[in-house]
This record gives C-alpha cells, sequence and structure tokens, in this order.
C-alpha cells in the first residue's frame, strides 16, 4: 500500500481552463488526475445535444485532456477519474478510446463506465411506484412538471467507481456522481477504506470537496488578501497528498501562480455548504465542524481530524425541466444623470410593452453601476458617471418574449439621450431551464460497471 496518494484536480467545470490536465500531469508526480465537468444545468444541455446527435451527450472538453494527459497515463501511469460522460458514458468512452487508437495506443487503455445515474427513462415507473420526487424546496411532486422534464440524473457515489478502479482502470468515466467521490474513490480504492470507515470517508469527502472547484482554493476567485495573490495567469491547481489515515494536505506543483494557505482553504470550505455538521453524500455524512487546517510549510496545509457518520437511505436527484423563455437586452446611458435616463428608458419600455398587450410571467431591471450588485446597499448613486440599463422578460409565451426583444432598439432614437453600448442586434431569445431538487430511495438506483479496452 502505498503511504502518500497524490488526487490532482485539473478541472473544476465544463469550460475550464482546457490546458490545466496537461500540467497537472506533467508539472509533478500524481498517482490520480481528477476532472469535475458537471453542474446542474449541464446535464439538461447534454441531454439536448444526445436528443440531436445520439453519439453526443458528454463534456466532449474531455476528449481533448485525455488526449494531452494521454502520454502521463501510458508512461507515468497516471490514472483518470472523471464525470464527463454527463448523459452518454458509453460515447464518452468510444471517444476516449478512438483517441487511444489514433495515437498508437489500442488496447493500452482500460476504460471504467460507470452508468446507473440516469432516470430520465424510469421517471414514468418511478412515480407510478410511489416515487414522487418531490420538490426538496417547495414539497411539489415532479408529476406537476413531468411533460417538461429534460434530464433526471442521480448523485451516485464512490462505490462503482472503486470498482472500476479494482478492475484496472486507468480512465473511469461516469455520469452525475458527486464531484467528491471524484476524489474520495481514489483514496478508497488505494487505502482500502470499507463501507463503513466513516472517519476516513469523511476525509476522503472532505479532500474532495476542497479541490472539485479546481484553482478556486489554490488563490482564484479568493477574496481573502486578493491583491497580493501572486500570478493568477499561470494559477497552479490544487492536489491532495492523502495518507491511509484519513489525513492529507493540500498543495500545489511547485514553480506555479496562486496559493495554497488556511485562508484559501477555508473559503473553500464553506462554499455550497448547508448545515456544517451535515454535509451528506451517499457515502458518508461527514462534520465539517471537526476539521482541523493546519500551515504545513509553502503553498501546503494539512487536513485533519475529520469526523464522519452513516449516509442517509436517499439520493439526491437533479432534475431540470422547461420553464418558458426569456430574452435579455442592455443599453448604456452616459454622464451628466445617466440613472435618472436609465430609468426613464425603463418606464417607457414598460409602457410600451403594455401597450401592446405583452404580458409576462416577470420583468426584471438592473441598473448596472448603480443597484444590480448591491440593490438598496447601494446607497445613493444619482451621480454614477454611467449606468448600463439590463433588462429582461420572462414567460411561457415564445412570441411575446420575441416581440420584446424588437422594443429595445428604438429607445436608442426615441429614448433619453446620450445613449450607447447597444451592439450585436437584437436580444436573443433563450429557453429557460429550471432545477428541480429531489429525493430518491437508494434501492431503486442500480448502478454498473462496464470495461472497455
Amino acid at each position: 500500500m502505498k503511504q502518500i496518494v497524490r488526487v490532482a484536480a485539473g478541472q473544476g467545470f465544463w469550460g475550464d481552463d482546457l490546458d490545466a490536465p496537461r500540467r497537472q500531469v506533467e508539472g509533478g508526480p500524481i498517482d490520480y488526475l481528477m476532472l469535475d465537468y458537471l453542474a446542474e444545468v449541464t446535464m439538461s444541455i447534454l441531454q439536448k445535444q444526445k436528443e440531436r446527435d445520439p453519439s453526443l451527450g458528454y463534456a466532449r472538453d474531455f476528449i481533448g485532456a485525455i488526449e494531452s494527459v494521454l502520454p502521463g497515463i501510458l508512461e507515468q501511469g497516471v490514472r483518470v477519474v472523471a464525470n464527463a460522460g454527463g448523459v452518454n458514458p458509453r460515447s464518452c468512452a468510444a471517444a476516449v478510446k478512438a483517441v487511444a487508437e489514433k495515437h498508437g495506443a489500442k488496447g493500452k487503455l482500460r476504460i471504467g463506465v460507470v452508468t446507473g445515474d440516469d432516470l430520465l427513462d424510469r421517471l414514468d415507473v418511478l412515480i407510478a411506484g410511489g416515487h414522487n420526487l418531490g420538490n426538496m424546496d417547495t414539497g411539489e411532486p415532479l408529476s406537476t412538471v413531468r411533460d417538461k422534464v429534460l434530464s433526471a440524473n442521480a448523485y451516485i457515489g464512490s462505490e462503482p467507481i472503486v470498482e472500476a478502479l479494482a478492475n484496472g482502470a486507468n480512465v473511469v468515466i461516469t455520469g452525475r456522481s458527486t464531484d467528491t467521490a471524484l476524489t474520495m474513490a481514489p483514496l478508497r480504492h488505494e487505502f482500502g477504506w470499507n463501507a463503513k470507515d466513516w472517519d476516513t470517508l469523511a476525509a476522503g469527502i472532505v479532500a474532495g470537496h476542497i479541490i472539485e472547484c479546481g484553482a478556486q482554493c489554490s488563490g482564484g476567485n479568493c477574496l481573502y488578501d486578493w491583491q497580493s495573490v501572486p500570478d493568477l495567469a499561470d494559477v497552479g491547481y490544487p492536489m491532495v497528498e492523502g495518507s491511509a489515515d484519513g489525513s492529507f494536505v493540500v498543495t500545489k506543483h511547485p514553480a506555479t501562480g496562486g496559493r495554497v494557505t488556511v485562508q484559501t482553504i477555508t473559503e473553500q470550505l464553506v462554499y455550497e455548504m448547508g448545515d456544517p455538521r451535515s454535509y451528506i453524500t451517499p457515502d458518508v455524512v461527514a462534520d465539517f465542524t471537526t476539521i482541523k487546517l493546519t500551515p504545513d510549510g509553502e503553498n501546503r496545509v494539512r487536513v485533519s481530524g475529520v469526523k464522519g457518520r452513516p449516509p442517509t437511505d436517499k439520493l439526491k436527484v437533479s432534475v431540470a425541466y422547461q420553464a418558458g423563455f426569456k430574452a435579455v437586452g442592455t443599453l448604456v446611458y452616459a454622464w451628466p444623470d445617466a440613472l435618472e435616463k436609465a430609468k426613464l428608458a425603463d418606464r417607457v419600455l414598460r409602457e410600451r410593452l403594455d401597450r401592446l398587450g405583452l404580458r409576462f410571467d416577470r420583468i426584471l431591471t438592473e441598473f448596472v453601476g448603480a443597484n444590480a450588485t448591491h440593490g438598496p446597499l447601494a446607497g445613493d448613486q444619482t451621480n454614477a458617471p454611467e449606468v448600463q440599463l439590463r433588462f429582461g422578460v420572462r414567460g411561457s409565451d415564445r412570441s411575446a418574449v420575441e416581440r420584446f426583444t424588437r422594443e429595445i432598439a428604438p429607445l436608442v432614437l426615441n429614448g433619453p439621450p446620450s445613449v450607447t453600448g447597444f451592439a450585436g442586434g437584437r436580444p436573443k431569445v433563450e429557453e429557460i431551464v429550471a432545477y428541480w431538487p429531489a429525493l430518491i430511495d437508494k434501492s431503486v438506483v442500480r448502478t454498473s460497471v462496464e470495461m472497455i479496452q
């Protein structure tokens, strides 16, 4: 058994730095590369792609990432764990296999494909069987929006990833796993943590939570003393050096920008955290109040003392559904009286929409430069040198939203003076994808692992 297992984060979301995976593999010794691509809305985007082309539905950035780190996988033994499979993990695996063959590595990758999280085709059977998938915020049953559902995926835990690694996979592709499982599974596999090692499992979850957002814990998007964070243009992505007892060190490769300190780790720990005593995952419930952070040298923070307890009998389900249409247009008004001009333009536009008989579920106005960020807390911004009027509508009638998009441009000549910043043509009508969080019994979610070579 290894004394130290290094798990490096190379992506924090779909759209993150394309070069980060390669830099993590080439920048120093690592055992695993963890790539996190999925957010709640991402699943619905991928589902729509799959509907247009059955071979799609996965994070295609992952294919380029694999191509860039293929030498590290084959020559250094780096293993990759990613949730890039989205709603089509098998097609994602096929694309990875094609990349290996293109580079003369046919048969040298063992790809573990984890499926079972996608519940879309089973929704009607599940609802009929008494699983109402009630909205965790409102209590409404999913049946109220069933005809609008675009995707439905359960957050699965580390067990099928561990199974794939035990089967010799050097690339593991999942659908909607938890972000934290991508880091915890390699540690659990290497150290042999069993399903009831609550404290060590919780430590693995905390490790995953810290590095799941990439460079956000190593200096990026950092509030504390942000002016002094060095060389963000070459920010170092984080890694954890895990030990069998559950303690670990968060660090980054030497000679990279950013920084790893108790402060940066603390900021990441409170990201997306509800009750700090009950960070719930499919594998374990972690108690964040027990975490100890200790400096361990330059750009090194030791994490220890994590406690955990048994998980619940539920899995969270991320459902995305179609919730109408929206369009947002902007105009910029210059000094003097920029805010007053923008407010008049807002009133004029609302009156025109009313005269046209257009009705919307919501009309939202923001005065960027005056109150868009801080609202009433911004205080008196009457003398702001410039203000951007951001005007948006939302509704179920696409034609009404489409008509609104034609009413912004006339304000350039028909509204208050000194307007600028209108470029790019009419606002675009966009489909609204809404989020429906729900719970489901673990017993009805059946994962499986398929090995491809």
